[in-house]
């Protein structure tokens, strides 16, 4: 069975995107950045909401091929065009990039892919996460806390229905004041 981990750049206060759906508060350092770069080179199979989807995709495909790409943007953007890639959306109507769309029910679906042979997958966006949390499907919860409190946005948790029993496994200080830290869900 594949390992599920839900990993997002978190405040202080618990969002992922301040009001607006501003994350200017989460750009990261150098050290961070490439913690990001080999977390998507070891995933097997990355699972994107509508909106981080939206977020992502119009920038990676080409960030490699911009003026002034560092080596470690030119090294993420092609680990991330590499990464196999599934979308959830009931809006969209085709994907690109190494990626397929699946339009139907997400749980049934990332159930159905945690029971498949391959790699780890990672999931990323704020709505479909929760979908995954309250149907106990993640394995994994990776926090990536920055040292700001942005008062409202998009939060990391969603409300769930009974409490979920989790591991601290790793932990890990980055410049800047950023802490990382990986839980396990306890079943």
């Amino acid at each position: 069975m594949r390992k599920l981990t839900f990993a997002m750049n978190l405040s202080v206060d618990g969002y992922i995107a301040a009001p607006g759906g501003d994350l200017g508060w989460s750009v990261p350092g150098d050290e961070l950045f490439q913690w990001w770069s080999d977390r998507v080179g070891a995933t097997g199979l990355a699972l994107y909401g509508r909106r981080l989807w939206e977020t992502m995709s119009p920038h990676w495909p080409t960030a490699d091929q911009q003026p002034g790409a560092t080596p470690a943007e030119i090294e993420f953007a092609r680990r991330w065009r590499d990464m196999p890639k599934v979308v959830f959306s009931s809006t969209l109507s085709a994907v690109d990039w190494n990626a397929r769309l699946v339009t139907g029910d997400a749980v049934t679906e990332i159930t159905r892919l945690k029971g498949e042979d391959g790699g780890p997958m990672d999931i990323g966006g704020a709505t479909l996460a929760a979908a995954a949390m309250r149907a106990g499907l993640i394995d994994e919860y990776v926090t990536v806390t920055h040292p700001v409190l942005v008062g409202g946005g998009k939060p990391f948790f969603t409300a769930l229905d009974t409490w979920v029993n989790l591991t601290l496994v790793d932990t890990r200080a980055f410049p800047n004041g950023v802490v990382m830290t990986k839980y396990r869900t306890r079943r």
